[in-house]
């Protein structure tokens, strides 16, 4: 059903809980192959992406070639972009293929795309300012450490990750624009950045 296509770049500690969440997507058959677009990285990184079964593609190309590098070597119609430390929360797999089933039944040219809503902090917030946060990024906009999953085809009319910029992937959610781009009710937790 999904190709999902991770960019990592000494990324160890952070890819392994993002290909742990994708495990039972690929058990429901949802997610049919995960692709590392790997910068050269210097640590444990290829070997947690070929331990779990991972294809992997290295270059030291800028971030927006080796994005584009996985998508040509996709072999599902649909894209799922994910950093590494973005987790889907639980519930992911049947939100996805919802709107993936309904997303299909559409013209091409009213098809959207999406992304995961922020997920729940894993302190203990309360509920006020929990709701809060996700306000203030909805209305903020979505960003890239929410994933992004997206049609090819849409992908490739808007351009995908198009010549180099400061953020290449928040460039191609700008380009998709919010009318095009639902935020699912599933959320994705982000596993901060070690010190």
């Amino acid at each position: 059903m999904l190709t999902a296509i991770v960019p990592t770049l000494n990324s160890e500690k952070r890819l392994l809980p993002t290909l742990a969440a994708l495990v039972p997507g690929a058990a429901a058959s949802v997610v049919r192959e995960v692709i590392v677009a790997d910068g050269r990285s210097a640590d444990g990184t290829g070997l947690i992406a070929d331990a779990a079964g991972c294809t992997m593609l290295v270059s030291t190309a800028p971030l927006e070639a080796r994005l584009q590098e996985a998508v040509r070597a996709a072999r599902a119609s649909w894209l799922l972009f994910l950093r590494p430390g973005t987790v889907p929360e639980p519930g992911w797999i049947g939100e996805v293929s919802r709107f993936i089933e309904e997303t299909e039944l559409m013209q091409a040219e009213d098809r959207r795309a999406a992304s995961f809503r922020p997920g729940r902090s894993a302190g203990t917030r309360p509920l006020l300012v929990e709701a809060l946060a996700l306000a203030k990024a909805a209305f903020a906009g979505v960003g890239p450490d929410q994933g992004l999953l997206i049609h090819r085809a849409l992908y490739g009319k808007l351009g995908g990750h198009a010549a180099p910029t400061e953020n290449t992937e928040q460039a191609l959610l700008n380009r998709i624009g919010r009318r095009r781009l639902i935020v699912l009710r599933t959320g994705a937790l982000r596993i901060p950045d070690a010190t």
